[in-house]
């Protein structure tokens, strides 16, 4: 069964009976009759494959099912913020957000344009406000759309979130974890955390997007992934995020083998440093803010970044191919480091350093096998700190 699948009148009936352990209370309070909301429930414990309820003169008693369910379906009803939201409607809008006309989000759904415009014109209508404007030949989200488009996606992910745990509770150990990998977590932290979780659980899929910190916030604030690996930011940006430290990396000059200021018994100084062209990071990253930092604690004015690049790879071939520096951890060049195409031209001054963590939504609840994926990762910074002692 997929989170598409599920009828939402039918989600407010299992809430409503699960708090309540009654049928008819929960007639009562989502506005449907007793045989309807019968047949909703059996419907959905027979897509499910598990029961919701065991029947007992005192009333309905909810099953593990259903503690598992109600919970995560009465946040999705929270965030859609109407009950006269239908799951169609939800699909359509959510698609042609997703392609951004209703050409696009015809081909991805089958649906004809016609349906899709009485659908979204039908939710507007349920929500109030209007979603869609035009634009010129095209057709933009209003603001109130780009908000409904958001919780529309982070109800979806508290859905899939559900149907994950229910199929544990079946046996099946199915799912699929969706990670944001910033530059630094490339290296060895996310790999060998996926290793080793994938070896303990093979029928899960992990997505892996990789991207800046920039790139990967709006994804991570609208449920398409589940959480963020890389440097973390001081302060964090919005209530609506999470922080956890992992570990602190210290990153250090770097060049190529045989560089003017490579092996020298004496660590290069600030103002020898500033005679070098350099390629690091765009403004508004940590690691550009410590490579200023590193100059003004040494009274030198930071020379000029000819090159802006947060790519490894692209740092790593100018480096080799000329006498740019850069600041970098150690971890992120470790093979071409082993292979010697580079070099550490000596520690970085005033000791800069970057705290490593994980960034998630606030109020996240993770699967069991989410839970065990952080583990895993938290497993893997746990060796890297050791190492680095």
């Amino acid at each position: 069964m997929d989170a598409s699948d599920l009828n939402l009148r039918h989600l407010q009936a299992i809430v409503a009976a699960t708090e309540t352990g009654s049928l008819s209370a929960a007639a009562r309070r989502v506005n449907l009759t007793q045989p309807a909301i019968t047949q909703g429930v059996l419907k959905l414990e027979r897509g499910l494959g598990l029961p919701l309820f065991e029947r007992r003169p005192g009333g309905m008693e909810p099953t593990d099912a259903a503690r598992i369910l109600a919970p995560r379906a009465a946040a999705a009803l929270a965030l859609i913020g109407s009950p006269r939201v239908t799951g169609p409607q939800m699909r359509a809008f959510m698609a042609l957000a997703r392609g951004g006309s209703y050409v696009a989000a015809a081909a991805e759904t089958g649906i004809r344009e016609a349906s899709l415009h009485r659908a979204v014109a039908d939710l507007a209508l349920g929500l109030g406000h209007r979603l869609v404007e035009r634009r010129g030949r095209g057709i933009a989200l209003t603001a109130r759309g780009a908000g409904a488009a958001r919780r529309f996606r982070l109800a979806e992910a508290e859905l899939k979130a559900a149907l994950s745990e229910l199929a544990a509770l079946r046996g099946q150990e199915v799912g699929r974890i969706a990670v944001g990998a910033m530059p630094l977590s490339r290296a060895r932290l996310l790999p060998n955390a996926v290793a080793a979780f994938h070896r303990d659980h093979p029928q899960v899929d992990i997505s892996i997007a990789e991207g800046s910190h920039v790139e990967l916030v709006g994804p991570l604030r609208d449920g398409e992934i589940d959480l963020m690996l890389g440097a973390l930011r001081d302060p964090t940006p919005g209530d609506d995020l999470v922080q956890q430290p992992l570990f602190v990396d210290r990153p250090v000059v770097l060049g190529r083998s045989g560089h003017p200021l490579a092996g020298r018994n004496a660590a290069p100084t600030t103002a020898e440093l500033a005679r070098f062209a350099w390629v690091v990071p765009p403004e508004g990253t940590p690691l550009r803010a410590q490579w200023r930092r590193m100059f003004e604690l040494g009274a030198v004015a930071p020379p000029r970044v000819a090159i802006e690049s947060g790519s490894v790879i692209v740092v790593r071939q100018l480096l080799i191919q000329s006498d740019f520096l850069t600041l970098l951890s150690p971890d992120q060049v470790a093979v071409e480091l082993e292979a010697k195409w580079i070099c550490r031209i000596g520690s970085a001054p005033g000791d800069p350093s970057r705290t490593i963590g994980l960034t998630t939504r606030a109020g996240w609840r993770p699967t069991p096998l989410q839970r065990r994926f952080v583990a895993a990762v938290e497993a893997e910074a746990g060796r890297i700190a050791g190492a680095q002692t």
